[in-house]
């Protein structure tokens, strides 16, 4: 991008045509006549004249007239260039890999399977969020700490399956301190846990309720999840006498300590009944979450003058070769 620091100064182009015409229509009225003493001389000027060479002196000096009114206009090239700022949010995703996580009521896929996808979409939607994961059934350990490396995070989250845990219950409590824990320390604006569950806390050392206060004391935000239809589907058991075989399990789903931490953190609590639901839950949390981008333009100007007045000095001098070299007078 170029542009004219002074551009008023570019009016004096206006000057150059004037100057041509000048010098095209009076120029033959003012040259003095020369007495030839003979013939021959005359004769022998003409041939050792080249009118064509006395119009490229006048296009030279025109071309410098030029240049050295651009250059006074004082151009300069411009190099835009951008500063993004951004303000990220710190979220912990917390999934529950409890054995009820079995249940094929989210068709075709049991609802690990059907969380597992609907998280990688979430991922991948976020831009410059440090996000980290908790997995947790009978215990929760950190599957994955805060990153900016997405494809790590997916990697982990696809290796997350059932039995990688004690499955035989669930400590709610114990997942939220977890994860609060991993935002204690970060300098995040926001810090988000994002807790999907789809059973009642029955295990470890640490009352939901209290890693709510905990969390809330530090400043996290918890928004909870329950998954599963009411009604609750069928899950796998595999016999090693019997073979595999299903057994019909119902939701137990406390939804009124879900509701509780996330009110007191002030968070959310949604019910997904469908993987169309869970989805949608994912989908508003994200709208809820969003980071701050700032993007500062700058543009950078070189100035072009310098070169502008090198070029003109150059016509000069093409000048003056042409005066030297081939336009000749009478002696």
């Amino acid at each position: 991008m170029i542009r004219f620091a002074d551009p008023l100064f570019l009016l004096f182009l206006l000057l150059v045509p004037l100057y041509l015409f000048v010098e095209l229509r009076f120029a033959r009225r003012r040259r003095p006549a020369v007495l030839f003493p003979a013939v021959d001389a005359a004769l022998e000027a003409a041939r050792r004249g080249f009118p064509w060479k006395r119009f490229l002196k006048l296009f030279v000096r025109s071309a410098v007239l030029t240049l050295v009114v651009l250059a006074v206009a004082r151009p300069q090239a411009g190099s835009g260039s951008e500063s993004v700022i951004t303000e990220g949010i710190d979220i912990m995703l917390v999934i529950d890999v409890s054995a009820s996580m079995r249940a094929e009521d989210f068709r075709p896929k049991n609802r690990l399977g059907v969380a597992k996808e609907v998280v990688a979409d979430f991922i991948a939607g976020r831009t410059s969020d440090r996000i980290g994961m908790v997995v947790f059934a009978a215990q929760g350990f950190t599957q994955c700490p805060l990153t900016l490396d997405y494809s790590v995070l997916l990697g982990l989250l696809d290796s997350v399956e059932m039995g990688m845990i004690d499955e035989r219950s669930t400590a709610v409590g114990t997942a939220i301190a977890t994860a609060t824990n991993r935002l204690r320390e970060s300098d995040a604006e926001s810090r988000v846990v994002i807790l999907l569950t789809d059973g009642r806390s029955n295990a470890g050392e640490i009352d939901p309720l209290t890693a709510g206060q905990a969390a809330k004391a530090v400043g996290v935000r918890i928004y909870t999840i329950g998954a599963g239809t009411p009604e609750g589907g069928r899950v796998p058991i595999d016999d090693p006498v019997w073979g595999r075989r299903y057994a019909n399990v119902k939701t137990d789903l406390d939804e009124e300590m879900l509701r509780e931490i996330a009110d007191i953190t002030g968070g959310r609590y949604y019910r997904a009944k469908t993987e169309g639901m869970l989805a949608d839950v994912y989908r508003k949390i994200g709208e809820l979450e969003t980071t701050r981008i700032e993007v500062k333009h700058f543009t950078t100007y070189t100035e072009l003058a310098p070169r502008f007045i090198i070029l003109a000095l150059l016509a000069l001098v093409l000048e003056l070769l042409v005066s030297a070299l081939f336009v000749r007078g009478l002696p």
